[in-house]
């Protein structure tokens, strides 16, 4: 009897959209379930009592919480398929570890301040968010991906923001692709991949939910 996978998930999640990459570079079959984060599921609220948010990933049953944690199960338990999602040295993953924390911490705060904000604090919600993808630049460098010639751990924790970006540009004039070459040459690259192309939501389709959301609180 093979394995039962199922992901509880929302289309235009960022986190959703890092295990859907993950899944989907070592190839497992899985069933998504879409969730209205407005009128949660009774299996989700089952399955992630404590948070109650997505994404969700449940094995045979048994739920895994939070993205990152669930792509670094997805690896140790598909091991056997290729590719690896985390280095194998253990300074490597460390140092991915970090970046992809950075990341959560970093580019979603930046990105809501954006996409939540009214437009007397756009100028400086942008200006913070540049900077944010300036650290990262530094730390791409000239390499293809951030763990040098193979895509992993942060190129996962990141590229599906790059879908969101559209979303910052009509709302806020955030100009990425000239502030930002190196990020958005690398975001290309992801792009090639099936696994990403793939796993990643419409823009329009991000644009328009959070355009009905900032009516559902209130932000002109």
């Amino acid at each position: 009897m093979g394995d039962e996978v199922v992901l509880l998930d929302t289309f235009v999640s960022v986190f959703g959209m890092r295990v859907r990459i993950a899944l989907a570079e070592k190839g497992i079959q899985y069933e998504y379930k879409e969730e209205d984060l407005m009128n949660k599921s009774h299996l989700l609220l089952q399955m992630n009592p404590i948070h109650k948010k997505i994404p969700v990933l449940i094995h045979n049953g048994k739920p895994i919480c939070e993205s990152l944690i669930i792509v670094e199960y997805i690896d140790e338990v598909w091991k056997d398929k290729s590719p690896p999602l985390m280095p194998s040295d253990p300074y490597k993953r460390a140092h991915a570890r970090f970046w992809a924390d950075y990341i959560g911490k970093k580019i979603y705060d930046g990105g809501m301040k954006i996409w939540s904000s009214k437009v007397e604090e756009h100028k400086t919600a942008n200006k913070e968010f540049i900077e944010c993808l300036k650290v990262l630049e530094g730390e791409l460098g000239d390499k293809p991906y951030f763990e040098g010639e193979n895509f992993g751990l942060v190129d996962m924790a990141f590229i599906p923001y790059y879908s969101w970006f559209p979303v910052y540009k009509k709302l806020s004039n955030l100009n990425i692709e000239a502030e930002c070459p190196k990020f958005v040459a690398w975001a290309q690259r992801c792009m090639q991949k099936e696994s990403v192309s793939k796993s990643l939501v419409d823009p329009d389709k991000v644009y328009e939910f959070i355009v009905l959301f900032r009516q559902k609180i209130g932000v002109a």
